[in-house]
């Protein structure tokens, strides 16, 4: 009996460390589409629903109220751990935020901060040039070679990247059928109204990508229209639009998660990609790193965020650079509602740095916290008793068979170290 139940009692057994530092890395909050209505009108058969808020990218009102709700919930959370008093003035001394340098992020990230310290003045950090940690290649601190990259993404596509037309074909189809307003299944499926584009028929390659834009490594062919045409969808549906206007009532909540699968594997070769994730991910590892040697030792440490008094540290960025940094980890996720991976609005790594009560010793302890869907849609009020969704995190090559998937520090370190690549680190920056 004790052989059978091991695995279950080591999983059961009560924590005996203490928080004494999180990092928390966050995606930014619901906002309108990426693309204007006047080009996304031309790839459906009906007009995108109009957003609340103009200019594309921007926060929307709900997307702030949620991302308020969200900090609201780790302020709970940090303060039953005791790594918050209930001071929000003081508190404030302890916490540092840096944003990338965008009014959508900016907006997340001061949203999030009310609701972590509500009614306290917290500094938001930003870079008034290409962030060296979320745009790492655009600051000069990393250099991508786009050939090695499309060489990189196509090897894991077997040199065929049209092959992806075929692994998603149902995806595909389905988004034609929303587009083009016709029910799912049909045969032969309809022809598309002239003046119309098909974005389900673009070919698929990978092309260097647009001089001077290095935040896009690669240029994906069709992928690139299909993202732009999918990505009002769950837009509309965590902002609480009327599930009439939702895909223009075509699609819930699995149907959007469906074809956003077209949008996931994207990312997944674009930021996942080995070479990519180490090109565009090792300056972010290695602050994060060095971040919490700097918390564990107490001493000032360069190349590491904040100062060694802060137990709260803050970034937020977008998706590409959650992607990157989970795919340089190898950080695996899977949340009720979404795809494994997703990184969603709002969503964040958080990295605990914890003390053994007993030993002295320092682990690592990762997870991923979201809303659920459902939660972003209905702006739901969270609670220690009715949390957002919360996962833990398995380290590859350091995590411990429990159920939090300790990671001693030490151990953390040096299986970072085998991933981070310092010719794309600048430790001031």
């Amino acid at each position: 009996m004790a052989v059978v139940c091991a695995p279950f009692l080591v999983a059961q057994r009560a924590d005996t460390t203490e928080l004494k530092q999180v990092i928390i890395f966050g995606r930014h909050a619901a906002r309108t589409p990426a693309a204007p209505n006047a080009l996304l009108d031309t790839y459906s058969s009906l007009s995108y629903p109009v957003f609340p808020v103009p200019g594309g990218s921007a926060i929307t009102p709900n997307g702030k109220t949620n991302e308020v709700l969200l900090g609201g919930w780790f302020r709970l959370w940090l303060t039953q751990e005791h790594l918050l008093t209930g001071d929000n003035n003081a508190d404030a001394g302890i916490t540092w935020v840096r944003a990338q340098n965008a009014p959508l992020i900016t907006d997340t990230a001061q949203a999030f901060a009310e609701g972590l310290l509500p009614a306290t003045a917290v500094t938001i950090n930003t870079t008034s040039t290409a962030d060296p940690l979320f745009d790492p290649i655009d600051a000069g601190v990393a250099t991508l070679n786009q050939r090695m990259a499309i060489s990189a993404i196509n090897g894991r596509l077997g040199g065929n990247p049209q092959s992806l037309s075929i692994s998603y074909a149902p995806e595909l189809a389905l988004l034609r059928s929303v587009l083009f307003n016709y029910p799912a299944g049909t045969s032969p499926e309809p022809a598309i109204p002239n003046g119309k584009t098909d974005v389900t028929t673009i070919p698929i390659v990978m092309t260097p990508g647009p001089p001077g834009n290095a935040t896009v490594p690669v240029s994906p062919g069709g992928l690139g229209p299909i993202y732009f045409a999918i990505d009002p969808f769950m837009m509309e549906y965590v902002d609480g639009m009327p599930l009439s206007d939702v895909a223009w009532g075509r699609l819930d909540a699995n149907g959007i998660n469906q074809v956003f699968r077209l949008y996931d594997v994207l990312l997944n070769l674009e930021y996942r990609t080995p070479y990519l994730a180490r090109v565009q991910s090792s300056n972010l590892a290695s602050h994060i790193v060095r971040t919490l040697v700097q918390s564990a030792t107490g001493n000032t440490m360069t190349g590491a965020l904040g100062t060694p008094a802060d137990k709260v540290v803050v970034l937020i960025s977008t998706n590409t650079s959650v992607y990157g940094l989970a795919g340089l980890l190898q950080l695996d996720w899977v949340v009720p509602g979404f795809q494994p991976d997703v990184a969603s609005l709002g969503g964040a790594i958080v990295f605990e740095l914890r003390q053994s009560r007993r030993t002295g010793e320092y682990i690592v302890r990762a997870r991923y916290v979201t809303q659920t869907m459902d939660q972003l849609r209905n702006r739901t009020p969270l609670t220690l008793d009715t949390p957002p969704a919360n996962v833990p995190l398995f380290i590859p090559g350091c995590s411990a068979q429990n159920a939090t998937f300790d990671c001693p520090l030490a151990t953390f370190l040096h299986v970072t170290g085998k991933q981070i690549d310092l010719r794309y680190v600048d430790f001031d920056n």
